[in-house]
């Protein structure tokens, strides 16, 4: 057809947007790969997902944990006949000075960590580790990851871990709380193994990434060397079954052996889902 007027066949219509000869991929990834390019520019839709990913990421580390929900979900997803979670804050008394200082969000508040000697002083077993294991739950850098996880992937693990064998004290959640918190809370309690549920440092794609942190005979002042960490537990990455049986694999080892961290490894086989069936990881085969 030609125009009208002039007699001359309008030119055939430019797609904006170059795409990348891989953009297939994608289905396999969550990661900013094949997005394409407007000129020497990201497409508009790309830059408003990245947008919205980065304002996700910012609340995830700003939102306040909502302890009387969580309170509430975990113990119906917890043991029957349970105590109730026990509230504890960290020596932070607000998000602003646990983004400030980091040393503060590792200790527990004077008031938390009589609370917890008081506890443990009623215990009547005369044993100086009166419990096998307690479960931490800290906000971390996204309350929003254990918000979400922390109910579920307890649940997962009350089916996994050989709960008459361990004398588990009463599950805590720590505002304001980093990983390291943990280890105040197992030495004031008396436990001989503590392990910390907690928000992960939101990516672009994961704001909801919940880690697990396992030290043995915990006590403060104990670094990173002496942790075991399953990271990256939400629906979108490691499964609550697969992470609740590497951690009963890690307990277990860990009672056996008497050691967390460097020195014990995670020995349990890896696997995937490809086309419904479950496969071995193929870089270890």
């Amino acid at each position: 057809m030609t125009d009208s007027i002039h007699g001359i066949a309008p030119a055939a219509q430019v797609h904006p947007v170059v795409a990348n000869p891989w953009t297939a991929l994608r289905r396999f990834t969550d990661a900013r790969i094949a997005l394409g390019r407007a000129g020497v520019s990201l497409p508009t839709q790309a830059h408003l997902q990245f947008q919205q990913a980065h304002a996700e990421a910012r609340d995830a580390v700003h939102q306040a944990l909502d302890v009387a929900q969580l309170t509430q979900d975990m113990s119906a997803a917890w043991l029957h006949g349970a105590p109730a979670p026990l509230a504890l804050h960290s020596g932070a008394a607000s998000r602003a000075q646990y983004l400030q200082r980091p040393d503060w969000g590792r200790l527990l508040h004077a008031d938390s960590r009589l609370h917890l000697q008081t506890l443990r002083e009623a215990d009547h077993s005369g044993l100086p580790r009166p419990f096998d294991l307690v479960l931490v739950v800290a906000d971390g850098l996204s309350a929003l990851a254990v918000q979400q996880n922390a109910p579920p992937f307890l649940e997962a693990l009350r089916h996994k871990l050989a709960v008459p064998h361990w004398r588990i004290a009463p599950l805590c959640i720590v505002e304001q709380g980093r990983v390291a918190v943990g280890d105040a809370v197992g030495e004031a309690l008396g436990a001989r193994a503590v392990v910390v549920l907690i928000g992960e440092r939101p990516g672009l794609s994961s704001p909801d990434s919940m880690g697990l942190y396992l030290t043995w005979m915990p006590r403060v002042g104990l670094t990173d060397a002496a942790r075991n960490c399953i990271s990256n537990v939400r629906p979108a990455g490691l499964s609550y079954e697969a992470a609740a049986a590497k951690l009963a694999y890690l307990l277990e080892q860990a009672r056996s052996r008497q050691l967390s961290g460097v020195d014990l490894k995670d020995d349990t086989a890896p696997t995937a889902i490809v086309g419904g069936q479950v496969q071995n990881n193929f870089l270890l085969d």
